[in-house]
């Protein structure tokens, strides 16, 4: 996505956050990728990145994006995170999706995972459930900002 595809409110708060027009964090991206395939592999359950994952991570990897108006609350773009049994949660979503899915990072507050799939649509596996986060990080990242109502992931299964 280029940086005049970013909404102003999106361009300034990753700015703010240490985002900078055509950010690459190289061989970090590769690392943390590793890290999350070995850990699915570990769980049984193998998860292997798409292109549009790797190119969010590479993109936005490793920062910590501080909601403006929730004290606490921040988007960690750090895709070795997760937790026991989520690979096989993550693999569940994307078969009822009919794509690949990979995480790209989590909300802090609701310990959610940020899931971009093949085509670079963002969406958010909670607790109580999968759900569609946008068509590319624009969208996504303007729902973690706004918190608008984000549509259950079924609206996309095939």
């Amino acid at each position: 996505m280029a940086v005049g595809d970013l909404s102003p409110e999106v361009l300034s708060w990753l700015t703010e956050n240490g985002w900078s027009p055509g950010r690459d964090i190289g061989t970090e991206c590769d690392e943390d990728i590793d890290v999350r395939v070995r850990d699915s592999e570990r769980q049984g359950t193998p998860l292997q990145p798409s292109d549009a994952a790797k190119r969010i991570i590479r993109t936005y990897g490793l920062l910590k994006l501080k909601h403006p108006r929730v004290s606490g609350r921040i988007l960690k773009m750090e895709p070795a995170a997760g937790y026991e049994g989520d690979a096989e949660d993550i693999s569940e979503l994307a078969s009822n999706l009919g794509c690949r899915l990979f995480p790209v990072g989590y909300d802090s507050e609701e310990f959610g995972l940020v899931l971009v799939d093949e085509r670079g649509r963002f969406f958010y596996l909670h607790h109580t459930g999968g759900y569609f986060w946008g068509a590319d990080e624009d969208e996504a990242f303007t729902r973690f900002l706004t918190g608008a109502h984000a549509p259950d992931a079924e609206d996309f299964f095939v």
